[in-house]
């Protein structure tokens, strides 16, 4: 692994919270590659089309409607090809609404080729 980790989660998680639609289009250009996949427990988005509208559509529920951001629980690892870390929905004071671990599996190119979420529960300080 030749990459900054820690650079490219910050970037997955930057995108979540993106308001600006040509931004996170862009971000998302970025991040996946172009048949790029994210697995959630009842739905698989592949490509950058649907990848945008699955971000477009959580930003809208999740940050602007329910106000919570998105963020990383500061536990990132990783080796080889994968990283992983704990996505979260945070509330203005800080309470972690709900969480998911996340599995990203990165090509040569520093794309992410799959990027698995796994609801957990959220950890504790």
């Amino acid at each position: 692994m030749d990459f900054d980790i820690e650079d490219l989660v910050g970037r997955y998680v930057a995108v979540w919270n993106e308001a600006d639609p040509v931004l996170r289009r862009d971000a998302v250009a970025d991040l996946w590659a172009q048949d790029g996949m994210e697995l959630v427990e009842s739905t698989l988005f592949r490509g950058h089309a649907e990848l945008e509208t699955r971000v477009t559509h959580a930003y809208k529920e999740f940050v602007e409607e329910r106000k919570f951001a998105v963020t990383s629980a500061n536990d990132v690892f990783g080796h080889h090809d994968g990283v992983t870390f704990t996505l979260q929905l945070t509330t203005a004071d800080g309470e972690v609404a709900w969480a998911a671990r996340v599995v990203l599996i990165v090509g040569e190119d520093e794309l992410i080729r799959y990027d698995y979420h796994f609801t957990v529960q959220p950890l504790t300080a």
